[in-house]
């Protein structure tokens, strides 16, 4: 049975979704089947690649580039490649945003893994650190900032290894490649381009092979389902994180989401000033935008 914080931000964020699709930010509704969204994809090139994407995505704003981004030609790679870049980015960014977003609400809800982060049945008991223990902190943030040194450093390192091999992809995002698109692990392990020392059993999109027969109509439905919905992910998150910080966030204040004493902007905290650079850092108060404490 749910707890009535989860009910309370199921039904919150439920909401959330709906304003934002009235703003024309994001919502999660893709257009018709039978629309001739693959067509007009294939004549678009750079800003009238991402009108027509505005269309297809049913906002009811249009296309909406107040800072004028697409008119850019960011590092001289021409306005394609500058589109491309934008597109790639966003895409990723509402990835993360969505997986933040639940995990957000499962460490608000206290779900954790069963076992230890540091220590175990081979570590010192004396030191050893659980996820429950991790899990008994209130606020995700301070959760997060609790996290062994060790700990952020393997996740740093694993996030840098899927970068790598996302950048490997042919044709680039930016040479007319598809946005969005994540190269195959397998493909990249020792058996393959060799760009991962050891054999990878399964691949990071779609590991069981449930989408392979999709039509290219269902995908590009489905690509444009998954950008609005981390668009309103982008909001949602941020919105948890700012009310988590006692920052006014109308329609989450009331959700009575734990009140969290570290920056969570910061990857590092106190706990990992043994890192070259990090003492430095945390002597700057990111709230007075950098101004020594």
């Amino acid at each position: 049975a749910s707890t009535p914080l989860q009910t309370s931000i199921a039904t919150k964020m439920a909401a959330l979704s709906l304003s934002t699709s009235a703003l024309g930010l994001a919502h999660g509704v893709a257009p018709p089947r039978g629309s001739p969204s693959i067509s007009m994809m294939a004549k678009a090139t750079g800003k009238d690649t991402l009108i027509a994407l505005a269309e297809e995505q049913q906002i009811p704003m249009g296309f909406w580039d107040p800072l004028k981004l697409a008119d850019k030609d960011f590092w001289s790679e021409g306005n394609d490649a500058t589109v491309g870049w934008l597109r790639h980015a966003e895409i990723k960014h509402g990835r993360v945003a969505m997986a933040a977003f639940v995990g957000f609400c499962v460490q608000s809800n206290g779900i954790h893994f069963p076992w230890d982060i540091k220590g175990g049945i081979l570590g010192d008991a004396a030191t050893a650190l659980s996820y429950g223990d991790l899990s008994a902190i209130p606020a995700p943030v301070d959760q997060w900032a609790a996290v062994p040194t060790a700990g952020k450093l393997q996740i740093l390192g694993t996030i840098a290894v899927l970068e790598f091999v996302g950048e490997t992809m042919e044709p680039h995002y930016m040479r007319g490649g598809k946005p969005g698109f994540y190269p195959s692990l397998k493909d990249a392990a020792g058996g393959g381009k060799g760009n991962i020392p050891h054999p990878v059993p399964l691949d990071l999109y779609d590991p069981f092979g449930f989408f392979e027969g999709d039509s290219e109509e269902k995908k590009a439905r489905g690509r444009n389902v998954e950008i609005n919905n981390g668009r309103a992910a982008m909001l949602g998150i941020f919105g948890l994180i700012c009310a988590s910080k006692g920052l006014i966030v109308p329609g989450l204040d009331s959700l009575g989401i734990a009140q969290a004493t570290a920056e969570p902007m910061s990857y590092f905290g106190p706990n990992d000033a043994g890192l070259p650079f990090v003492e430095n850092m945390l002597k700057f108060d990111i709230a007075s935008f950098g101004q020594p404490q």
